[in-house]
């Protein structure tokens, strides 16, 4: 079997326009909101950016990219992370009185900007196979005793 010697440097080129179009996400929704009031478009940039952006700049640049089972790992994360992130941001603003559209998106853009630059947050899945060791006993394979139960 041969190997690619430019696989690394197509799969960086991937990994780059991924963070590049995570990071411009946040400053997208800003921007939508400048669009007038009721407009679907206004409201689906910022909806998609607040639910999965911050999320994904955390968890997906991963330096050797994501396998198989990460990926569905990592996208599972990013929704639930993102809404933490943003459920900070608002309480912040709401309690020191200065929640607004505009003060809210721009701190997660920013945090968006910054974790796309960075390496991602190591993943379980995505340093070791979702394998168990092979000294491991599986549940599946013990006996079972008289009538197959527990």
């Amino acid at each position: 079997m041969t190997t690619n010697p430019t696989a690394p440097a197509l799969r960086n080129r991937g990994n780059n326009r991924v963070r590049a179009a995570v990071a411009a996400s946040g400053w997208l929704a800003l921007a939508a909101t400048l669009l007038p009031d009721g407009f679907p478009l206004r409201w689906a940039p910022v909806l998609l950016f607040v639910c999965l952006g911050p999320g994904t700049a955390l968890l997906h640049p991963q330096p050797r990219g994501l396998r198989p089972g990460a990926r569905l790992e990592a996208f599972a994360l990013a929704a639930p992370l993102s809404l933490a992130l943003a459920a900070l941001t608002a309480t912040f603003l709401f309690l020191i009185g200065g929640f607004s559209v505009p003060a809210f998106l721009v701190p997660l853009a920013a945090l968006t900007t910054v974790a796309a630059l960075l390496p991602g947050l190591p993943l379980p899945a995505a340093t070791r196979g979702a394998v168990a060791p092979a000294d491991a006993e599986s549940f599946l394979s013990r006996e079972r005793g008289p009538g197959g139960g527990r």
